[in-house]
């Protein structure tokens, strides 16, 4: 039988651990770890993400600022709000929800943040350093997905990893981290010809390409390793699972594989950044 890589289990135990790295912190520094959160305009889904992440905080004690901007938010204001939050010793992580609105510049803005507040993973230097092997904040989903994979004890070395997807917060952090484990790494795309036939000889697949049921069973090989890391409101992810579940290696069911790390791994790394700075 394949493995099933239990992302919402290992998130709860994660979380049960952080309740008292989090109470120690308190004691130590007389409050606890604090996540702030930007929000620029009134997208829903956004909102609701930005919730999820406060609600996570919550459980595990740490205090989350909930910064709200209007839709009409310049890119200088949004800077002014970020450098005053980089400046508060109080505050150990800062996340600007994705995505903004279209007149603000999205990357100057991600470029603000202080690198030892970059807990979300989503600056250059960030990226840069993680890239180096050098110590850095990973992107939330792919350092939630290698944190799966080490809990259950997934072999990474010398398989050939193929990630379809090049976003910079998932596909190309993905393939630096699987690349540092010494996978050997294809990264596919849009443009990508023979794709069927690339993912056909990868022994660890990555769905990370944002359409629903993209990859299709039949082509991934048996005893694979299945990363699904979409997530779509028919309630399915980028990899057509149904065939694929009986002859894999492991997998990551959807709902409840890659989508729970990636709270999670915000959180913890704002416990991180908060122990570093003490």
């Amino acid at each position: 039988m394949p493995k099933i890589l239990d992302g919402k289990k290992v998130a709860l135990e994660t979380e049960e651990s952080l309740k008292e790295r989090v109470a120690t912190l308190k004691e130590q520094i007389g409050y606890p770890p604090t996540l702030a959160t930007i929000l620029v305009g009134d997208d829903p889904a956004s909102a609701t993400y930005v919730r999820m992440k406060g609600n996570a905080c919550e459980r595990v004690g740490m205090n989350s600022i909930k910064v709200e901007m209007p839709e009409t938010t310049t890119t200088d204001e949004l800077l002014e709000k970020i450098e005053e939050l980089n400046s508060n010793k109080q505050v150990n992580g800062i996340l600007l929800q994705h995505p903004v609105p279209s007149q603000i510049n999205e990357r100057l803005c991600f470029d603000a943040i202080d690198k030892d507040k970059d807990v979300d993973g989503v600056t250059c230097l960030g990226f840069g350093n993680m890239a180096m092997g050098e110590k850095a904040y990973g992107s939330c989903t792919p350092q939630g997905i290698m944190r799966l994979l080490d809990y259950y004890e997934i072999e990474i070395e010398g398989k050939h990893a193929v990630v379809v997807g090049r976003s910079p917060i998932l596909g190309k952090p993905m393939s630096m981290m699987l690349l540092n484990k010494n996978a050997t790494v294809t990264i596919c795309h849009s443009k990508t010809k023979n794709l069927e036939n690339i993912v056909s000889n990868a022994d660890l697949v990555v769905g990370a390409v944002g359409i629903p049921k993209f990859i299709k069973s039949d082509w991934i090989k048996d005893e694979a390793i299945v990363i699904d890391a979409g997530y779509h409101p028919e309630k399915c992810g980028d990899i057509d699972l149904d065939e694929v579940i009986e002859r894999c290696g492991a997998y990551t069911p959807v709902p409840g594989g890659v989508g729970p790390m990636t709270i999670n791994t915000l959180i913890l790394q704002t416990v991180e950044a908060c122990e570093g700075s003490k």
